[in-house]
């Protein structure tokens, strides 16, 4: 099956939505769900999934881009989840996404000398835990030898350090490869496609009722189970149903700011504990990722905000192990994402994991809830398996640990014969490396816009470390719909450059309005609604308060 998620495909699937009853309906297109829909493509069943908005948009775009155990659960003894996770991680360094999971180092440093015992302990056991051998071992530093990694970090404010290992992940394109893998297997996969109803035959649900909104017109898919996978949406769904949910789901919020590489003399991140979470410093191309923090929030779902608030509490903690303190104006991007927390969970509807459930609230529809973004694959699996007990038969079991996402196989070949590939392609090298780590072997199919049209293998103004192909390549491929989608998913320019894309937008809309059957004057809407959007989120980052900064970005759609 075809995953080249172009409009032509779009509209195909919009005009089969309905024709017959399908074995799965998968709400949500974040990462679960859409793990859930190639899980259960590759079962052999029927699958349809459908995402209000983007691909990633909620909570899977906005993560701390960290696929780990998590050292904080063997504080609190969840030695199984940390197992668990850690076999995920190894998974997806070694199998599934070698080309969007890479290792990445840090630095715990130690503020006092009794601390080497006991933290070294517990990180000691995390890498001998499940997966642990696709990363370096830790080593314990001597404060001279942390300061030789890290010489920006102030000498007085440790004795000595850890450094260990974990991954990182572009949350947003691995989310979307998972659906464009899910797409490859036969799953239906349609964004910008809203559920309206549930669709009943007595108490049993049956399918739904959805809203295509970039035509406004309502489909009707029957389908014989119904996954949903909506993360913070989740009670949404309850309220939907008008039924009593087993648990229900908690939004926290967490906000990440954006600082140039240069701007820290490190060649290691870091890692620091704090008194509500940990913080982390994160290699992120030519910038470091600084967060998070954790804090409940109750506003709108669909655009979580900084605030002035916030970003001084990151300021605050990660300055206090500086030599040279960042300050607002190092800060080139913010962005705030919410965490689906579950609360009232109860063994019964636990499965495999504490922090995740699965419930049948209604017969034929399967809720999945909570987890964190390295377990999504177990996540997708559970819920696919109560799914399959209500369709019977011989449905078989889950093969998605052994099954390469789109882009990974052929990966390392052209990764280790890179300077034979960039010059096959006439690009230089760290360009081909930049594409490979965002395409793994699909590489080839930029390599080809390219050839067609040479134009297109020139960096975009204003945003110079992307290629023209690259936006092209997301409206004809990756199924971005609108100019948002684009800039904040399918790339990071809207994080990643001082203005957040105000340049480049413009010159990306011009790049992909031919091939979105876009005219002038909603070429021209998209930009000025981008442009609406980020000077909302701005002066959101002035507010001193959730409820000034949620008003604030509340001004612009989208």
């Amino acid at each position: 099956m075809s995953a080249q998620l172009d409009p032509a495909y779009r509209a195909r699937a919009i005009d089969s939505l309905g024709d017959t009853e399908i074995d799965v309906l998968v709400i949500g297109g974040g990462v679960t769900g859409a793990g859930a829909a190639l899980d259960a493509a590759t079962r052999g069943l029927s699958v349809t999934l459908v995402e209000a908005r983007d691909f990633a948009a909620g909570t899977s775009s906005r993560s701390s881009k960290l696929i780990h155990g998590g050292l904080r659960y063997l504080e609190q003894f969840d030695f199984a989840l940390v197992r668990e996770a850690l076999k995920e991680r190894g998974l997806l360094l070694n199998t599934l996404a070698p080309h969007l999971v890479h290792p990445v180092s840090f630095l715990f440093p130690l503020q006092k000398h009794y601390e080497r015992f006991y933290i070294g302990a517990g990180i000691a056991l995390y890498d001998t835990m499940g997966g642990a051998r696709s990363v370096p071992m830790h080593r314990h530093l001597s404060r001279s030898r942390a300061l030789e990694l890290a010489p920006a970090l102030e000498e007085d404010a440790m004795t000595g350090a850890i450094r260990y290992y974990d991954a990182q992940v572009d949350d947003a394109r691995h989310t979307m490869m998972v659906a464009r893998t899910a797409a490859r297997h036969g799953a239906t996969v349609l964004t910008r496609t809203r559920v309206t109803g549930l669709l009943r035959d007595g108490e049993q649900v049956v399918g739904a009722r959805v809203m295509d909104l970039e035509t406004g017109l309502e489909h009707s898919i029957r389908a014989r189970t119904v996954i949903s996978a909506t993360g913070v949406w989740t009670d949404d769904m309850i309220k939907m149903t008008g039924v009593d949910f087993p648990f229900h789901v908690r939004m926290s919020k967490g906000v990440h700011i954006m600082v140039p590489r240069e701007r820290l003399d490190m060649s290691t991140g870091i890692a620091m504990k704090t008194e509500k979470s940990v913080l982390f410093v994160i290699p992120w191309g030519e910038h470091w990722i600084i967060g998070t923090t954790d804090t409940d929030w109750s506003l709108d779902k669909n655009h979580p905000t900084a605030t002035a608030a916030d970003v001084q509490y990151i300021l605050d903690h990660v300055n206090s192990l500086l030599r040279e303190p960042l300050t607002r104006a190092d800060i080139v991007g913010t962005y705030a994402g919410l965490r689906p927390l579950m609360t009232g969970a109860s063994k019964e509807t636990s499965k495999l994991s504490r922090e995740h459930a699965v419930a049948e609230p209604a017969p034929g529809l399967f809720v999945i809830a909570g987890g964190k973004y390295t377990t999504y694959r177990v996540m997708a699996a559970d819920v696919v398996d109560a799914a399959a007990e209500r369709l019977g038969g011989d449905v078989p079991p889950s093969v998605t640990a052994n099954l390469p996402i789109l882009g990974a196989v052929g990966y390392q070949g052209m990764r280790d014969g890179i300077a034979e590939v960039a010059a096959r392609a006439g690009l230089p090298v760290e360009t081909v490396a930049h594409l490979l780590g965002r395409y793994g072997s699909l590489t080839e199919e930029i390599f080809d816009l390219i050839a067609a049209v040479p134009a297109l293998g020139e960096p975009i103004p204003g945003a110079e470390d992307y290629l023209a192909a690259e936006a092209v390549y997301a409206a004809t491929h990756e199924g971005a719909l609108h100019l948002d989608d684009l800039l904040t998913r399918r790339t990071r320019i809207s994080i990643e450059v001082p203005d957040r894309g105000l340049r480049a937008a413009p010159e990306i809309a011009r790049l992909i309005a031919p091939h979105l059957g876009w005219d002038d004057e909603r070429t021209n809407a998209e930009i000025n609604r981008y442009f609406d959007r980020v000077h909302a989120e701005l002066a959101a980052n002035e507010a001193k308060d959730d409820e000034a900064a949620n008003a604030a970005r509340m001004v612009a759609v989208g």
